[in-house]
Formats: structure tokens, C-alpha cells, sequence
């Protein structure tokens, strides 16, 4: 009676764990970051081509980053090393006031991209992280190279790198131009951003 115990016990234990762990303690391998950018891309050309007025695709954008990406890693790395010192609360006002606001500004942009569409091209294991190359063509544009680099551990995209230039170090400049405005008062630079 006691093995059965012990034994429906472990099965238990063992259920609950697998209930219990993330994600990303799971294996994550290149066909899944692929498809990962592949339901990104999808999303968004479906919110582009929507016909919605920009105000709504800028609220479904944000819900497509929040889907994708690791945006309170994003965040805390563009914020750098005042991060650190953050409240638990400055950090989440200012993750949730930086996506809005890479919605908003990138958002403007993805109208360029009706009648396009963005291919994976392949995907390279990279420590812990996959570059998923990718190439975009638009109408009346030459084609350009898209990384989207995905972080095995999250299994959410952590950068966007167009044509080699990394968006996330582009934003880590420009938010801290932003902070020292701000007097280096992160609740402000989070209201600024909203």
C-alpha cells in the first residue's frame, strides 16, 4: 500500500511539476523560432491589412509585441544600467509605457508593408539565442534583410535587426537621451513615453 503511496505520489509530483514549469525550461529548437516569427508576421499583416483606423492597429500591435516578445527583458535592457536600481513597479510602468510606445512609433511605420510580405529565409542557432533571417519585400522597394533574433530561454523574440542595425541598441539610445532629459527620474521618462 505504501509503494502505491509513494509511487502516485511521484506520478503526481511529476504532473504538477510539468504543469508548473515554464516554457521556457522546455526545449526550444530553430523549426519553432521560425515558427514563431512566421505567427508574428502573420499577425501583423492581418492587423495592416485589417482596415482598422491607426489608433486600433497601434492597440493590436502592442498585443502582437506583447504575444512575440520578451518586452520586459526588452525594456529592462533599453532602460541599461538604471534598471537595476528600479523599483519592481518603475519597472513595470515603464515596460508597459515602452511597448505602447514602440507600438505607436513602429505601428506608423507597417503600412509601408501593405501589399508586402516578409519570407523566412533560415534560422542559425546562436549560443542561446536563434537569428532568424528573414527578407522583406515591398512594392516598389529592393528587398531587405530582417533578423529577428529569438531567445531560446523566453521563446520570444528579444531584438529586430533590419538590414544589420539593431533595434534595441537604436532604442537603448534614444530612451537614454530620453532619461537624462528626464532628469534621470524613470516614473517621468514612463509618462513621457505614454
Amino acid at each position: 500500500m505504501s509503494d502505491f503511496a509513494f509511487t502516485r505520489r511521484t506520478v503526481l509530483g511529476a504532473l504538477g511539476a510539468a504543469l508548473i514549469l515554464p516554457q521556457s525550461a522546455l526545449a526550444f529548437s530553430s523549426a519553432q523560432a521560425e515558427s514563431l516569427i512566421d505567427k508574428a508576421v502573420a499577425d501583423i499583416n492581418a492587423i495592416i491589412n485589417s482596415g482598422k483606423s491607426e489608433a486600433a492597429m497601434y492597440v493590436d500591435f502592442e498585443k502582437v509585441l506583447v504575444r512575440y516578445a520578451d518586452m520586459p527583458n526588452i525594456a529592462r535592457s533599453v532602460l541599461g544600467p538604471p534598471a537595476r536600481s528600479a523599483s519592481a513597479a518603475q519597472l513595470r510602468s515603464f515596460t508597459k509605457a515602452f511597448q505602447a510606445y514602440v507600438a505607436r512609433k513602429y505601428g506608423s511605420r507597417f503600412r509601408e508593408f501593405i501589399g508586402g510580405r516578409v519570407e523566412v529565409n533560415s534560422t542559425q542557432k546562436i549560443n542561446s539565442i536563434y537569428d532568424v533571417r528573414c527578407t522583406a519585400v515591398l512594392k516598389g522597394e529592393p528587398p531587405f534583410a530582417i533578423s529577428f533574433i529569438v531567445h531560446d530561454k523566453a521563446g520570444k523574440f528579444i531584438d529586430l535587426q533590419i538590414e544589420g542595425i539593431s533595434l534595441l541598441k537604436s532604442e537603448r539610445s534614444e530612451i537614454g537621451a530620453m532619461l537624462d532629459k528626464a532628469g534621470g527620474n524613470i516614473d517621468k521618462l514612463a509618462a513621457a513615453l505614454s
